[in-house]
């Protein structure tokens, strides 16, 4: 009889911890609300509840037809950016709106999700602008990392697999001899759509000399938005915005998260090279490095 509840105590403890896990498990994106109409006037909705939650809209595109992506940033998400190296990259929440099968679906980055696999301390600011967030658009379900079960600990430390890139492994676009010229080469190259990309939006991060860049891609090969998305974006609900891409600039240094990172962290469900839908990594082999070189051109560094 003791050995009986020895052993009920165990598994008591380990359904304890599973629920545990489970209740700190975070995803990427969440589902806001779907509607019917048409993306243009869903997006002035989107944009005027996210103004009137006191986001600054500071960019918006469309990737691909039947898609557009809305960028905002706040006061919270540029403080939490600025607690750390490098957070320039999380001073942006993303929104998109897809439509699939004659319904728009509107979709939002987690920005605790993202704030932790960008490494950012000031975990309040985040919680407080993923509440404002659910606030001024809806919280209708929480997806993107399928079976995974990835925690803020998780997050930090993440990679796809082994002796694949983490966050601090990022692709070095180009050097500077200022921060101030590396504004100006990374605004010159965008401008001109060198290597394909455009730019989305632009976030000078306060109280540093740090600058995020969003960028779309739109060449029609492997570097392309429209090429990544139709061949790992398969799933009922669409995670459009994982899109766009980023470059970050740092002082005099140019970067951005390397494309086997950036991807996997919001797809890290994926498979490598067998899915039901027909969604796989190894569909996307040839898309890392033509990501990196057109961010190299657009940056105005060498290949």
């Amino acid at each position: 009889m003791r050995l009986k509840a020895i052993c009920l105590s165990a598994l008591l403890a380990f359904c304890l911890v599973g629920i545990s896990i489970a209740d700190d498990a975070l995803e990427p994106f969440v589902l806001a609300f779907t509607g019917s109409g048409s993306i243009d006037d869903t997006a002035a909705q989107v944009k005027d509840k996210a103004t009137a939650a006191g986001f600054e809209v500071v960019g918006s595109y469309s990737p691909y037809d039947g898609a557009m992506v809305i960028v905002v940033t706040s006061d919270e998400l540029k403080k939490a950016a600025a607690s750390t190296d490098n957070g320039g990259y999380g001073a942006a929440e993303r929104i998109s709106l897809t439509k699939v099968d004659g319904e728009i679906q509107v979709s939002y980055t987690n920005p605790v999700y993202w704030g932790n696999a960008y490494r950012l301390e000031d975990s309040s600011d985040l919680e407080a602008a993923a509440s404002k967030l659910e606030a001024a658009l809806g919280k209708q379900q929480a997806f993107g990392t399928g079976k995974k079960q990835l925690t803020a600990k998780d997050l930090r430390k993440y990679n796809y697999m082994f002796g694949m890139e983490k966050f601090d492994d990022p692709s070095e676009l180009a050097e500077y001899d200022s921060y101030a010229d590396a504004v100006a080469a990374v605004e010159k190259g965008l401008d001109a759509g060198r290597g394909g990309a455009k730019k989305v939006y632009r976030i000078d991060i306060p109280g540093k000399e740090e600058t995020v860049f969003g960028v779309a891609l739109t060449d029609e090969g492997c570097s392309g938005d429209e090429y990544i998305m139709s061949r790992i974006d398969k799933e009922p609900m669409r995670s459009t915005a994982h899109l766009p891409y980023e470059i970050l600039v740092s002082g005099g240094d140019v970067y951005a998260l390397y494309g086997r990172f950036r991807i996997a962290i919001s797809y890290p469900h994926l498979p490598m090279v067998a899915s039901k839908t027909g969604a796989t990594f190894f569909n996307i082999m040839c898309a890392p490095n033509a990501i990196e070189e057109a961010l190299i051109q657009a940056a105005g560094g060498e290949i």
